[in-house]
């Protein structure tokens, strides 16, 4: 099965793109978490909320295909999601710079690189109580850096 993986910064568009290509068919692999839900996210749809006990059950049962852990939260997809019944994706670039060679060869790689200023406005209106402005925009930097790993890259943010 073929795969679509979208790849960007924090307030990038990757929900955005995500529910249209949602619309056109595309089933969403929704990613684990142990971070705490924000406001008007929906279990199952925006993330499975786990405990970390659960979420290290599922790394302990050999289950995931890839995860993370970041700002003292795990997220993470299942191998059964990424072989078997789904086929889009939100991930992070160290999990795309991990997927295998024959498996990459099955993907489509979409980077949403779209401007400081727009995510800063963006990463504002949010307001995300659980995570700093400025400590995203650094992570971001620190983890895209040399990020390459793409088929198309997007930088409009009216796409």
């Amino acid at each position: 099965m073929s795969k679509i993986i979208l790849v960007g910064k924090a307030a990038s568009g990757k929900d955005h793109l995500r529910k249209i290509l949602e619309g056109k068919g595309f089933k969403y692999g929704v990613s684990f978490t142990t971070r705490p839900p924000r406001e008007g996210e929906v279990e199952g749809i925006d993330y499975y909320f786990l405990s970390e006990d659960q979420f290290k059950d599922l790394i302990n049962n050999d289950d995931m295909f890839d995860y993370v852990e970041f700002n003292r939260w795990f997220y993470g997809t299942t191998k059964k999601q990424f072989y078997k019944t789904h086929n889009l994706f939100i991930m992070t670039p160290m999990a795309v710079n991990r997927i295998s060679p024959i498996d990459r060869k099955n993907c489509f790689i979409i980077y949403l690189d779209i401007s400081d200023d727009i995510r800063r406005k963006r990463l504002k209106e949010r307001s995300d109580s659980n995570d700093s402005l400025e400590r995203r925009m650094k992570a971001d930097y620190e983890d895209f850096k040399d990020f390459k790993n793409y088929d198309i890259r997007i930088t409009d943010p009216n796409f």
